[in-house]
């Protein structure tokens, strides 16, 4: 009996790293933590095999059989992914997720994702304090050179850290009924006003025993998250004690520019 998969996905800066951390103190689920490449590379995989022509000459004379194989071959890869994982539930950290939730549920009918929000304004705050830092190192997308303003339109991008995700939840939209019942919203802001209430949800909604978190002491396996790849510019930290951050101030010129230009996000998500 394979354990059921859960992706945490969403926004960065959006306490995706603290959600691991809680949900690793259950008995009964598997969390790592840190971010998985696994998505990336199945997405990898469904690119490589989609252009490789000796497969696609199989699919010309024997379609039923040969993507039948790929799907057993790209199920077993996520399935064996966890393969050794005694636990009921195993959790998987990757923004991508969200983009990929059809693809993830072929491969895993059950799958559930859990996607964590913040208010946009404090997500890009939170960068840019990381920035401001560390400023003596670029992004991995050289955006150390621009000003203020012009950092916080390209983070919006819609290849960039914020602006990809964005376009993944604004499409959540379009999903079919049942593919948005296995998405569980998670706002940031709730979870550090309320811990104790927002993981009793989450255990209910995953199907697990209840667990009471002590928000005043939290296991800490480990300190940080390796952030070497993202050049120090999205630290995660991981603490015995869940306080609420202080907010970040952000310019009114950019909080007006981010609140205009992602209206239906507020709408949708901070009505």
């Amino acid at each position: 009996m394979f354990p059921r998969f859960v992706g945490v996905t969403g926004l960065p800066r959006s306490g995706s790293t603290l959600l691991g951390q809680l949900l690793s103190l259950h008995p009964d689920i598997q969390c790592e933590g840190q971010s998985s490449p696994l998505c990336n590379l199945l997405l990898g995989l469904r690119r490589m095999v989609s252009d490789d022509q000796f497969f696609l000459s199989q699919l010309d004379y024997s379609f039923e059989q040969s993507y039948g194989h790929l799907s057993g071959a790209m199920e077993g890869f996520l399935r064996g992914w966890y393969g050794s994982s005694d636990k009921s539930v195993v959790v998987d950290k990757n923004r991508a997720w969200l983009h990929c939730i059809e693809l993830l549920l072929k491969l895993a009918p059950e799958a559930r994702l859990i996607v964590t929000l913040r208010e946009l304004g404090q997500v890009y705050g939170s960068i840019e304090a990381q920035h401001q830092k560390s400023i003596l190192l670029d992004f991995i997308d050289h955006l150390a050179d621009y000003d203020r303003f012009g950092r916080a339109d390209a983070l919006f991008a819609k290849d960039k850290v914020i602006g990809a995700p964005m376009i993944s939840l604004h499409a959540v939209q379009d999903l079919p009924d049942d593919v948005k019942s296995r998405l569980f919203f998670m706002r940031f802001e709730d979870l550090m006003a309320n811990p104790v209430l927002v993981m009793k949800k989450i255990f209910q909604w995953l199907g697990v025993e209840p667990l009471a978190i002590d928000p005043d002491h939290l296991p800490v396996k480990r300190e940080v998250e390796s952030d070497s790849h993202y050049r120090m510019k999205y630290l995660h930290h991981y603490h015995g004690v869940l306080k609420i951050p202080q907010r970040h101030a952000v310019p009114p010129r950019i909080q007006a520019q981010i609140e205009s230009a992602c209206a239906w996000y507020y709408q949708a998500y901070y009505p």
